[in-house]
This record gives structure tokens, sequence and C-alpha cells, in this order.
């Protein structure tokens, strides 16, 4: 959810008439797609670690070093991926909306605000999803990243347990099938919600 707030922020940042936010919205999404995944979770733990502890000190000097959760730090991390990406999708699928639905909205008096909820967004909605879908998928499977910023995720997991029994096939082949089954999983969630979105929409004869 976090990071389709970024998305929408960075979509909207990029289809700005300012230029300042234009500029700032391509940066963004830039910055998060030109950047391995595991370098973000890196920069966010660690930077947000010393962010943490200057601002402590300045309240208090003598103040020790202080930790951001790993938890905290991965996820917000992962939220940034995500809305990197997802925003070039939203942007994508903003543009993509006919320009003449909007303007027949528009001479049956329907208010800018009207028009968007009724018109331009369920029309974008149906454009997004395949793009978030496969965006929502890859956010799956880079969860298991975060395990080098210590948290007890599955593949710390997994990696703890190969070290304890000495049996890596079998623990990394039960991680691999656990991530199939969710990968599986979420993309029937979002076959089904491709299906909802097109309902009513004219089929071409083949």
């Amino acid at each position: 959810m976090l990071g389709f707030v970024w998305a929408i922020l960075g979509a909207l940042a990029q289809l700005s008439s300012i230029g300042f936010l234009r500029a700032a919205g391509r940066g963004f999404t830039l910055v998060v797609r030109g950047t391995p995944e595991l370098l973000i979770i890196l920069i966010v733990y660690f930077g947000g670690t010393v962010a943490l502890t200057g601002l402590v000190k300045l309240i208090n000097p003598h103040a020790g070093y202080f930790e951001v959760p790993a938890m905290l730090a991965g996820v917000f991390a992962l939220s940034l991926v995500f809305g990197g990406y997802a925003a070039e999708v939203l942007r994508g699928a903003f543009l993509a909306v006919p320009k003449g639905e909007i303007e027949a909205a528009h001479a049956f008096g329907m208010s800018a605000y009207t028009s968007f909820v009724h018109i331009q967004l369920p029309l974008m909605w149906r454009f997004a999803l395949p793009g978030l879908g496969n965006n929502w998928i890859s956010l799956i499977k880079d969860t298991s990243l975060i395990s080098i910023v210590g948290l007890e995720e599955l593949m710390r997991i997994t990696s703890m347990a190969t070290s304890v029994n000495g049996e890596p096939f079998r623990f990394y082949l039960i991680a691999a099938l656990i991530y199939l089954l969710l990968t599986m999983l979420n993309t029937a969630i979002v076959d089904a919600l491709e299906r909802r979105a097109a309902r009513g929409e004219r089929k071409l004869a083949r």
C-alpha cells in the first residue's frame, strides 16, 4: 500500500504541468529503476540508522547508537522499489485513456472530479492492472533480499536451517516451492481483478 502511494505521487508528478514536479517525478523513477534493489535496502537501512542516530544526538548529545528496525527499513525500501516501477505503469495508463472519453464527459456537464472518478480512473485502472500485477509479483520475490539486514524472513530462516541440518538442497527447494505457491496465488488474484476490470468491455469479433 505504501508503494502504491509512491507510485501515484510519482505518476502525477510526471504528468504535472509544473516543471519542478515533472523533474522530481522523473528523477525518482530514474534512481529507483537504475539502482539494484539490494543496494536500495542497504542504503535505507544504514542511511536511516545514521540519520536516526544524528537526530537523537541533536536532542541528547550523550545518546548512544540507534539502529533502524530491519522490518521498518525493509518495508520502506521495497515500497520505494515498487513505487518507482509502478509510477511508470500508472503514467502510461493515464496517457492511454482516450481523450475523447474525457471530452465526452465534459460535454455531458461532468465536473473534472466526477469525470476523473467515473470515467478516467476506471479506464486507467484497466490499462494499469497487467503492469501493476507484474510489479506486485516481482515485489513478492524481492522480499527475499531483506534477509541481508538480518530480518528473519523466509530466506534467512531457510539459510539458518541449512546451516544446522546440512541439507541445503532440501530446504532451498522447500523455500522455492513456497515462493512459487505465493506467486501462483497472487497471479490468480491479479487475473480475477483484470477480468473484473474488463467486464462490460466489447469483445472484438474473431
